[in-house]
């Protein structure tokens, strides 16, 4: 059953894969485009709201500024792009991606708290002085920081590909015929491969998405600070951010499912060879549609 479910996985992520690099998944993109400039005119009615007293508006607000962050992450990310691929890249545990995607979007809602407050009482930045840097900044720098982190998941493949290579060299020069069950270490295992990432390897890849702060989330915090209601505007900046990280959860899952799939035809020495193949792969893959946006960006 658990193997027939993993395949599905594959089944499902494989065709997707396939209908974005055929720009076929445009219309998602679009129709994000769409509902996020509708969720716009949606939170200024809110903050007008908020600001005459109506009863529930301070509620009504956080669902719209919700809603947005789930229509912004459907559309083109970095942030989607690099946790999803970590999901495929690596054996880590759908607990852990889904802690990963919660922390890097509300850290990404940090990141524009901090520079529109960092704006508004340090430097007296205007709004288009604000949108500027996070627009036209923070996006270059944040496309470089993702096709780094990139190569640093394929370096980190090629090393386990040539510690792999190593140990099967060294194990098998001792002079004797192993069976199936010889009692040696051929490599890395799964469990080792499946090792969680350090506390700098999740700050990496927090910090990176966190590097591209959510425009929607800039202009709430700079209407809600012109009139006087900043607490409601950073409470907004967060929910938008837990709707960002429920879509981010749920293309790093699709991912990990898709993973699984592919690798439920491998037993387990096989799969412990494949896994760095995929991570170079992926991380390959990173870097290189990073590095297209960073060229298209500046």
């Amino acid at each position: 059953m658990r193997r027939g479910l993993m395949l599905a996985g594959l089944a499902v992520a494989a065709p997707l894969l396939l209908l974005w690099l055929a720009g076929g998944l445009d219309g998602i993109a679009a129709w994000s485009a769409e509902a996020s400039r509708a969720a716009q005119e949606a939170l200024a009615r809110g903050i007008r709201a908020v600001r005459a007293g109506e009863p529930g508006a301070v509620v009504a607000l956080l669902a719209v500024a919700f809603g947005y962050g789930v229509a912004h992450a459907a559309g083109p990310g970095h942030g989607k792009m690099l946790i999803g691929g970590y999901a495929a890249a690596r054996r880590v545990p759908a607990a852990r991606l889904v802690g990963l995607s919660l922390a890097a979007s509300l850290a990404q809602a940090t990141t524009a708290v901090a520079i529109v407050y960092a704006g508004v009482l340090v430097f007296q930045w205007s709004r288009e002085r604000m949108a500027w840097i996070a627009d036209e900044l923070l996006i270059p720098f944040g496309h470089a920081a993702v096709a780094g982190l990139g190569l640093w998941l394929a370096w980190r493949g090629l090393r386990a590909m040539r510690a792999a290579g190593a140990s099967h060299h060294h194990h098998h020069d001792h002079g004797h015929v192993h069976g199936p069950d010889c009692g040696h270490d051929h490599g890395p295992g799964v469990e080792a491969m499946a090792a969680v990432t350090s506390p700098r390897e999740a700050a990496a890849l927090i910090a990176g998405v966190a590097l591209r702060p959510c425009t929607g989330a800039i202009f709430l915090l700079i209407l809600t600070w012109n009139f006087g209601i900043w607490a409601v505007g950073i409470a907004g900046a967060y929910a938008m951010g837990l709707g960002t990280a429920l879509v981010t959860a749920g293309v790093a899952l699709l991912a990990l499912w898709a993973r699984e799939g592919a690798l439920q035809t491998l037993a387990g020495g096989r799969i412990a060879r494949v896994l760095p193949l995929v991570e170079v792969a992926v991380g390959l893959l990173i870097a290189a549609v990073a590095g297209v946006l960073l060229a298209g960006s500046v």
